[in-house]
């Protein structure tokens, strides 16, 4: 394809207020807390009890999620009255909820999604979707109705795998997804979200849920290719013991879903690190030496330094937030079918005692915040219809370019990146050529600048792109 020449000097401009600060999200997963109440935990924080909501919102959380199962006969939580219950704790004391519809009577996850047994004989897929939508938009109607509309709902959690599957299902770690089936009940699932929003003040987002970052983007790209795009979070669960990338993978990851997915947001909805190796019951715990890294140890100051460098490197790459899961499932005199106690008890931001571990004020740290990025490419005006690319290192990848507008306006873009971070870019007016430069063509080199807090750099060098 025959490529003009296209000539331009670019206004590269940068400002220190942090982006988007009132969508940041630091919270914890308090789906225990009521069950932990029942149970007879108590939770210090300065030496005194209190209640393990108010202990949160003093320590930065602005969001709680809460999990709820369809109809698990083998517990009283996380169902619909307990859910009420904890949307009431947490909307009384001015955070925001997440609710994580598990689409399960048992804990779904990334190797299993069990169909509910309400619905296990449901064959027809317009069948199963319309009872998906229905439970769906009945449970937010109810919780709307009595003043507890969530902020934000998950559509299933952890949906690595096809949802509401069959159990033999699981066993096959090898089976394919019928994206076909996937994305119909999905989309269900999701326009009841949608539809029961309508019907209130608060008008919920979407999230959909991946576990560990490795799996996140070939997952959403099969997932737009079946016409599952209408979602506004892309949660992902991180934890080192179950994942194959390091901080810095997840970081790039991050970065990579916020430019490809430009309409949502990216957060890290699910995470925990053991802060000892020690237990307090006969419970085995889910995080033990295999989930220790050298450079933090299992220990108090470890892990509140595992969660101080995970949220920077998620706020650095574009994310939105971090929530903790189970920060107060603690030892107590309750058992679960794994035993007494719990299995979480050294993962937990609460030592044996009941009292706040540092890690706990990983949501109020002081980190360093991107700043907002104007490219306003002065002089370059594209004819109407005729789209124009840019290409930069900040992409965090070489498979893609961000198509420009190409309404007859001059070009611009906008965006986040960190301070002092030094970037390469380039502009096209053929993808093609977009493709050949990262080949290693003889395509004239890309400007490079750092980013300033507080400047406003402009460019003389010209850009030029060699007719072909």
């Amino acid at each position: 394809m025959k490529s003009s020449f296209a000539v331009a000097s670019l206004l590269f401009a940068a400002f220190a207020t942090p982006a988007f600060a009132a969508d940041r999200y630091f919270g914890a997963d308090l789906s225990f807390a009521n069950e932990m109440d029942d149970c007879g935990a108590i939770y210090s924080d300065g030496g005194a009890p209190k209640d393990v909501y108010r202990i949160f919102k003093a320590h930065g959380a602005n969001l709680i999620r809460i999990r709820i199962w369809n109809n698990a006969a083998w517990t009283k939580y996380s169902n619909l009255a307990d859910v009420e219950k904890a949307i009431r704790r947490a909307h009384t004391l001015g955070m925001q909820v997440l609710l994580d519809f598990h689409y399960s009577d048992d804990w779904a996850d990334g190797d299993k999604q069990i169909i509910p047994a309400a619905w296990a004989n449901i064959t027809d897929v317009s069948v199963l979707a319309e009872a998906l939508y229905k439970y769906t938009y009945d449970t937010l109607g109810t919780l709307s109705h009595d003043g507890l509309m969530p902020e934000m709902v998950q559509v299933g959690n952890e949906i690595n795998r096809e949802i509401l599957g069959a159990p033999d299902w699981a066993k096959d770690k090898n089976r394919p997804i019928d994206w076909e089936r996937n994305a119909r009940l999905l989309n269900a699932a999701i326009k009841a979200v949608r539809d029961a929003g309508t019907m209130s003040a608060i008008k919920p987002k979407v999230m959909i849920h991946i576990a560990q970052p490795e799996n996140v983007e070939p997952w959403f790209a099969a997932a737009k290719t079946a016409g599952v795009t209408d979602f506004d979070v892309i949660g992902i669960s991180y934890y080192p013991k179950w994942s194959h990338e390091t901080l810095a993978g997840l970081g790039a990851t991050i970065n990579r879903l916020r430019f490809r997915y430009p309409k949502a947001e990216v957060m890290v909805v699910e995470t925990g690190y053991p802060w000892t190796l020690r237990y307090a019951d006969s419970s085995p715990n889910q995080l033990g030496a295999d989930s220790e890294l050298p450079q933090y140890g299992a220990t108090p100051d470890g892990q509140a330094q595992y969660l101080i460098d995970l949220t920077q490197m998620v706020i650095a790459n574009g994310g939105v937030g971090v929530v903790y899961w189970a920060p107060d499932w603690v030892s107590t005199k309750c058992s679960t079918r794994w035993g007494q106690g719990s299995g979480w008890e050294n993962a937990t931001l609460f030592d044996f005692d009941g009292n706040v571990l540092p890690g706990i004020d990983f949501m109020n740290h002081s980190y360093i915040w991107p700043v907002p990025v104007a490219f306003a490419f002065q002089g370059l005006t594209p004819p109407q219809g005729q789209p124009f690319y840019l290409w930069g290192d900040f992409l965090g990848t070489k498979d893609f370019a961000i198509r420009l507008p190409d309404d007859g306006k001059p070009l611009n873009f906008t965006t986040t990146l960190m301070p002092g971070q030094k970037i390469r870019y380039q502009v096209f007016d053929d993808i093609d050529l977009h493709a050949r430069l990262i080949m290693g063509s003889d395509v004239i080199d890309g400007f490079a600048a750092h980013v300033v807090p507080n400047a406003a750099v402009t460019f003389d060098d010209m850009l030029a792109l060699p007719a072909q």
